[in-house]
């Protein structure tokens, strides 16, 4: 069995400076489990202690039912796929693939089954006599997996895999590592800066900052119910609007109000908000729940506002419109065929189901 588990795991490095402060972090058996953040919250970090490739100032990270504290990197039956690939330029694919299996004696033949078996699964068949120079980036990853494929490792590690790659190769590569999950069966851990790759891979994702865990769940948990407004700004493309402005009471009715715009609150929402009416709070709503008058089925008087359109970005598929109040920018992400002109007003609907509120001074949740 190949669970993971970080218990209140800190990584203090030399001048105090904290990476990790105090995870806790449950992981199961042939799970896929993505850490997501901006660069510097810690999530490298993390997996390098899992790896065994830094050591863990304070807490317990077990595999399986064996603490590895101070088990060597080697001795953790983990594999790990590295950013640059990490290939040795002399050493053919073969070569390469092989080369830790022949560290560790494995007899010839069960070598070659392993390493013919993987590159059949990954497409590199053809690839085997050339060396790293003569490979195009997605060849060189998939020839990184493959390396890790051969060990059959317990738990496997991703630190940025497809950051070197382009747009199209990520696509497919994002793809490819999917199924190879599927296919093995096996726990894996993998790190990212992209909230697409998070999104689109893991069973479950563990969005990070500051060198803490800010929310682990399902990736449409945390899309749909983030815990804060970093949450809810890290997730999703492009990020969620923030507004700020102050909650009115007014003939028994709750309203948000920017000061240029109204918005009625929808009736669910009271009670957690009750406490905040008369206070200032920050209202988010992504851009895909804003929609042109025009083309929306839900508009009313009380989710209608009247907006400056400053920017069209067509998208292809769809368009990213940038529209402005006296006091805030936002983006709304319409259909294709609506495209308004720069600079003119357009009513706007806001999908008020929809809407998150969040408390201005903790910027945690209220609904």
């Amino acid at each position: 069995m190949a669970q993971v588990s970080l218990v209140n795991v800190k990584k203090v490095f030399a001048g105090g400076v904290e990476a990790v402060k105090g995870i806790d972090l449950g992981i199961e058996n042939k799970e896929f489990i993505v850490l997501v953040g901006p660069s510097g919250c810690g999530k490298s970090t993390t997996l390098r202690m899992i790896a065994g490739l830094e050591s863990v100032t304070s807490g317990k990270i077990y595999i399986g039912d064996r603490m590895v504290n101070d088990v060597p990197a080697k001795d953790r039956n983990i594999a790990m796929v590295f950013q640059n690939y990490a290939l040795y330029p002399h050493m053919s694919v073969y070569e390469n693939m092989s080369f830790a299996l022949r560290l560790r004696r494995y007899p010839k033949s069960e070598i070659d089954r392993r390493v013919k078996e993987t590159a059949q699964i990954l497409g590199i068949n053809k690839l085997l006599d050339r060396r790293p120079k003569e490979l195009s980036g997605g060849e060189r990853q998939r020839v990184a997996l493959g390396r890790a494929i051969v060990r059959k490792p317990l738990v496997f590690l991703f630190d940025e895999p497809l950051s070197n790659l382009d747009a199209k190769m990520r696509v497919q590569m994002r793809s490819e590592i999917h199924r190879l999950h599927l296919r093995l069966q096996t726990t894996m851990i993998y790190v990212t800066h992209d909230q697409v790759e998070a999104m689109t891979l893991g069973s479950r994702i563990a969005v990070m900052k500051g060198g803490r865990i800010q929310q682990f769940d399902d990736p449409l948990e945390v899309y749909n119910n983030p815990v804060n407004r970093f949450v809810a700004g890290f997730i999703g493309s492009p990020p969620m609007n923030f507004i700020e402005g102050r909650l009115v009471k007014r003939d028994g009715h709750l309203y948000f109000n920017e000061g240029y715009f109204e918005v009625g609150i929808i009736e669910r929402m009271y009670k957690p908000l009750k406490d905040y009416i008369g206070k200032k709070v920050i209202f988010g709503i992504r851009p895909e729940n804003i929609y042109d008058k025009l083309f929306a089925t839900l508009a009313s008087e009380d989710n209608t506002v009247r907006l400056r359109c400053e920017v069209v970005e067509p998208m292809g598929s769809e368009n990213h419109l940038y529209l402005t109040t006296l006091q805030h920018s936002l983006i709304a992400r319409v259909e294709a065929n609506n495209r308004p002109k720069a600079g003119e007003y357009i009513e706007m609907v806001f999908d008020m189901e929809r809407a998150h509120f969040f408390d201005k001074d903790t910027e945690k949740t209220i609904v």
